[in-house]
């Protein structure tokens, strides 16, 4: 972690630890712990433990799991101020949100390690069902960004919003923002009647459906009049910042090149995105590229990037759906 002596001792009662730790730099602790030990009283509010200032030392008293978590965002947060860059409250939440690993925190590393996957929503546990989901579901924890590719019916936008609500029950998110792009499946609808909300939401109706699974009615129509879960087209995040948020942009195969990298560069400091789409099912106009496979060949070797792919073995949608891709798929191949 960066941080000199590290040392455990009993504490007062049986059922915690204390751990000591020492700076080697007292200016830089003080920076660390904010006025007032305002830094401080973040972390303990977080995590179910005490910490003492002693000195150039801090007493990390509580749970052993609590305290190894609270230890590494103190660490994280002492490493960035040894670089020279600054500390607020904003950063000391998102090193929280963070965690003491990419996974957000010792509860996702838990997940994986026993073998059994459940995703928890407000609504439903979500299990993976194949090798490639589950390895998407632990990308989607992993990675600040990570695409899922592969054909419909493979639960790409499903795990997604399914991460997404669980990230931001537990409070690693501030909220939620869905898009795609309002692109018509090979035919044209013409005018729609209605305020602007109306004329999108038939485009958006499969993103409603997975946050219906998940969430109460009442309690997501709350959170939508709250706009700390948003549903947009992909048109309308150009200027934004999304920070502190999970960011799912499904039907990517529908963005332009401009569009991906438009919505690529929206990611604020906190935030994850999901982008999922299937290069299948292109319906731009003939001689305009596909953003998801520009952003495949461009961003695959991106450190901090995951891709996550998916076959018609993944299908979890009727098996006969599985038979028509695949069918689809020699016939392309000739």
């Amino acid at each position: 972690m960066g941080i000199g002596t590290l040392t455990s001792a009993s504490s007062p009662t049986d059922d915690t630890m204390l751990d000591r730790v020492e700076f080697p730099d007292n200016r830089l602790m003080i920076d660390l712990c904010g006025a007032h030990d305002a830094h401080l009283t973040r972390i303990e509010a977080a995590y179910s433990v005490q910490i003492l200032r002693r000195g150039n030392e801090l007493h990390v008293i509580g749970p052993p799991e609590d305290r190894a978590r609270a230890l590494d965002v103190l660490g994280s947060l002492y490493e960035r101020l040894a670089e020279g860059r600054g500390l607020e409250a904003g950063d000391v939440d998102g090193a929280i949100r963070m965690g003491a690993d990419p996974l957000g925190g010792g509860e996702q590393l838990e997940m994986f390690r026993s073998g059994r996957i459940e995703i928890r929503t407000r609504k439903k546990a979500v299990v993976p069902r194949t090798a490639a989901q589950q390895g998407y579901t632990r990308a989607l924890f992993e990675y600040p960004l990570n695409f899922g590719i592969g054909p419909a019916g493979t639960g790409k936008t499903y795990i997604a919003v399914a991460v997404a609500v669980h990230m931001f029950a537990e409070g690693h998110v501030d909220r939620i923002i869905l898009s795609r792009p309002a692109v018509e499946a090979g035919e044209r609808l013409g005018f729609l009647p209605g305020d602007m909300r109306e004329k999108i939401d038939p485009y958006m109706q499969p993103l409603y459906d997975a946050l219906n699974d998940f969430i109460p009615g009442r309690q997501l129509a709350k959170l939508m009049d709250e706009r700390r879960i948003e549903i947009a087209p992909l048109a309308f995040m150009r200027g934004r910042t999304l920070s502190n948020a999970f960011v799912v942009l499904d039907e990517a195969q529908n963005a332009t090149e401009m569009q991906m990298k438009m919505f690529l560069t929206r990611l604020g400091e906190g935030a994850r995105m999901a982008v999922t789409g299937d290069r299948s099912q292109v319906d731009l106009p003939r001689g305009v590229a596909s953003g998801l496979s520009a952003a495949e060949r461009i961003l695959n070797r991106v450190e901090g990037i995951g891709f996550s792919y998916f076959t018609a073995a993944d299908v979890v949608r009727h098996p006969l759906v599985a038979r028509i891709i695949e069918a689809y798929e020699r016939d392309e191949a000739g």
